[in-house]
C-alpha cells in the first residue's frame, strides 16, 4: 500500500484529506479527473442498460463518472461503460442522458 505522511494523517492512495477526515476519491470514465466520491455519480450495467446508482449500493461492479452530460457523452463516444462496467457489446445510456439531463438543468427565474 502506498502510503506517504500529511501532518498528523496518513494518505493511502485513493483518499485525499479534507480537514480532519479522509473522503474517498474515484475518477471519472468521462472527463478522467480525479474527485472525491460525493460529487461523482456511481452508475451500473442492468439488464444491458447503464443505471444510475445515487445511493451507491447497487450489487454488481460499478464505475464513476461526473453527473454532467459532457461526462456522460464522452463515456460513450470512448466507449468505457462497456469497459469500466466489464461487459460484451454496447450499453444503453438513455435513462442515465435523461437522468442527468433533468437534474442538471436549472429552473427558470420568473419576475
Amino acid at each position: 500500500m502506498e502510503c506517504d505522511t500529511v501532518g498528523i494523517f496518513r494518505r493511502r492512495k485513493g483518499l485525499t484529506v479534507s480537514g480532519s477526515s479522509m473522503e474517498p476519491v474515484r475518477t471519472c470514465l468521462g472527463c478522467r479527473k480525479r474527485g472525491n466520491k460525493s460529487s461523482l455519480l456511481r452508475v451500473v450495467a442492468l439488464d444491458g442498460e447503464v443505471i444510475a446508482d445515487h445511493s451507491a449500493t447497487l450489487l454488481g461492479r460499478g464505475a464513476w463518472v461526473h453527473p454532467t452530460l459532457t461526462c456522460i457523452e464522452t463515456s460513450i463516444a470512448r466507449k468505457a461503460f462497456s469497459r469500466a462496467l466489464r461487459v460484451d457489446g454496447p450499453l444503453r445510456a438513455e435513462g442515465l442522458i435523461a437522468t442527468v439531463g433533468v437534474s442538471s438543468e436549472t429552473p427558470e427565474r420568473t419576475g
